[in-house]
C-alpha cells in the first residue's frame, strides 16, 4: 500500500491546469460501446478509475488506440460476448464502480447485460435502484443467476416510455439515456440529473446520431434511432479538481492561477468558496486566487450561522464538502456543513480534529467548523485516505500543517487525481510518494 510523506508549511505559487473530468470520462468512454464505428475522446485523465475502465473495455474486445497522452480512439466492432458472461468480467466489474455505466449501452446494443454490485468509495449507501427501475420502465427483465451474486438483464427490444426518476442520480440518468437511444419510440425522463457531464454525454450522443432534447434541464426527451456512428469529443476540465485547487490556494497558496477551468461549467462552486471569505478573480477562463492573511466567513443576512449543504446540480456538489471543511478550519468565523446525500462522508473530520481543527461532528450528516483564523496551525500527523475526496482534503490539510504528515492508502487519491504529487511539487509543495 503506497503512502505520501508531506512536509507541511510551504507556501504554493504558480499556475496549475486541471485534468479532464473523471465523471464525464467514465460516461463517454462507455458510450463508445453504442456503435461499431470509431469514437475519439480527448482530454481523458490518466487516473486509476479511468484506466481500469479502459482496460475492462479492452478485455471485452474493444479496440483501444492511445493517440496521445490524453486522447484515445475506441472501436467496439468485435465485442467478446462470451467474456461478458464470464466470472472474470463479473469480478472486474465488482472492483470498479464506473463499470455500472456499461450496463445501459450493452443492454441497448446487445440486448443483454450482467449486473453485479460495483466497487468504489465507501461513503455510505449508494443504491442502484434508479438505474434498474429505469431499465424496467424501458421493458428490460431481470433474472437472478443461481450460485453467482449477479443478475442478468435482458430486453429483445427496448420501448420508449415516460419515467419520473425517484432521485436525480447522475450515473442512473446517464445509464438510462444510453439505454434509451435505441428504444423504439420516445422516452421522456423527468427529474433527470443535469450536471455538465450529463450535458456533455448528451452532446456526444447527438453528435453520434441520437435525438436528445431538453439538454441542461431535468426533463429530457429521447427519440429512439436504429444506429449510431462515430464521433470526436473533448472532455471538460474536472470541476472537482478545480474546486480542490481553489481550496489548496486558500489554505496554503501564495498566489495561484488555475488555468482553463471552463468557468461557465463550474456552477455554484466558486461562490461556495466565496461564502467562506475566499477571494477569487475570474480572468478569461482562468481563476486567480491571491494570498490572503485572513478570510472571514460572513453570517446570513438575519445573523444566523453560515450553512453550506450539498444538493443535486445546479446545487453544490457533495464531492467538494471535504475540501470546503479544510478551508473553513483556517477561516475567521463558524460554519455548519450539512452533507445530505451520503451518511458516512463526514467521518474523516476525526483526522482533522487530531490535527488540531475545531470541529463538532453533530451526527453523520452535519458538522460545525469553528475557524482558527490562522491563529492555530494544524499539526502534522499520520492518517489514511478513506475515499478520493477526503484523501485530497487531508492532503491539503497536511500541506498547510506544521511538521511532517503521512497519508496511507493513497491509491484512493490516485483514483481521481492525475500525478498529483508532481503537479503540486511544481508549485512548491514537499510531497514524497513511498
Amino acid at each position: 500500500m503506497a503512502s505520501f510523506t508531506i512536509e507541511g508549511g510551504h507556501l504554493l505559487s504558480g499556475t496549475i491546469k486541471p485534468q479532464g473530468a473523471k465523471n464525464e470520462a467514465l460516461q463517454v468512454i462507455c458510450a463508445s460501446l453504442l456503435t461499431d464505428e470509431k469514437v475519439v475522446i480527448r482530454n481523458i485523465p490518466d487516473i486509476r478509475d479511468v484506466n481500469n475502465l479502459i482496460q475492462l473495455l479492452r478485455d471485452i474486445g474493444v479496440k483501444v488506440n492511445r493517440l496521445s497522452h490524453s486522447d484515445y480512439a475506441f472501436q467496439a466492432d468485435e465485442l467478446n460476448l462470451d467474456y461478458l458472461e464470464s466470472d472474470a468480467f463479473v469480478k472486474s466489474c465488482a472492483e470498479l464502480r464506473g463499470s455500472v455505466l456499461m450496463i445501459g449501452p450493452l443492454l441497448a446494443r446487445m440486448g443483454k447485460a450482467i449486473i453485479t454490485q460495483p466497487g468504489g468509495d465507501k461513503i455510505g449507501r449508494r443504491r442502484l435502484d434508479t438505474h434498474f427501475l429505469g431499465f424496467k420502465k424501458l421493458g428490460a427483465k431481470f433474472k437472478h443467476i443461481e450460485g453467482r451474486s449477479v443478475y442478468e438483464i435482458e430486453a429483445q427490444k427496448l420501448k420508449g416510455t415516460f419515467m419520473l426518476l425517484d432521485e436525480a442520480s447522475v450515473t442512473g440518468t446517464a445509464n438510462i439515456i444510453m439505454a434509451a437511444v435505441f428504444a423504439k419510440g420516445t422516452t421522456t425522463i423527468y427529474n433527470a440529473a443535469c450536471e455538465p457531464y450529463i450535458q456533455q454525454l448528451c452532446h456526444l450522443l447527438n453528435q453520434m446520431g441520437a435525438k436528445i432534447s431538453g439538454i441542461a434541464s431535468n426533463l429530457l426527451t429521447i427519440v429512439g434511432v436504429d444506429r449510431l456512428h462515430g464521433a470526436d469529443h473533448k472532455i471538460l476540465p474536472d470541476m472537482i479538481e478545480v474546486g480542490s485547487f481553489i481550496g489548496m490556494a486558500a489554505v496554503c497558496g501564495d498566489g495561484i492561477r488555475i488555468q482553463d477551468v471552463s468557468v461557465k461549467d463550474l456552477g455554484i462552486i466558486p461562490d461556495a468558496f466565496r461564502r467562506l471569505g475566499v477571494k477569487i478573480k475570474v480572468d478569461g477562463d482562468d481563476l486567480v486566487i491571491p494570498r490572503q492573511k485572513h478570510y472571514e466567513i460572513p453570517s446570513f443576512i438575519d445573523g444566523t450561522i453560515m450553512t453550506l449543504a450539498d444538493a443535486p446540480w445546479p446545487g453544490l456538489t457533495p464531492d467538494l464538502l471535504s475540501v470546503l471543511i479544510v478551508v473553513a478550519t483556517q477561516a475567521r468565523g463558524s460554519v455548519l456543513f450539512h452533507q445530505k446525500m451520503f451518511e458516512s462522508r463526514l467521518f474523516f473530520v476525526d483526522k482533522l480534529i487530531d490535527m488540531g481543527a475545531q470541529i463538532i461532528l453533530c451526527d453523520p450528516h452535519r458538522a460545525v467548523v469553528v475557524g482558527h483564523d490562522r491563529k492555530i496551525t494544524l499539526r502534522g500527523g499520520r492518517m489514511s485516505s478513506p475515499d478520493i475526496r477526503a484523501g485530497i482534503a487531508l492532503l491539503i490539510a497536511a500541506m498547510s500543517a506544521n511538521g511532517t504528515s503521512r497519508i496511507e492508502n493513497i491509491e484512493q487519491i490516485d483514483r481521481g487525481y492525475e500525478n498529483i504529487e508532481a503537479r503540486l511539487n511544481a508549485l512548491g509543495a514537499r510531497i514524497r510518494r513511498n
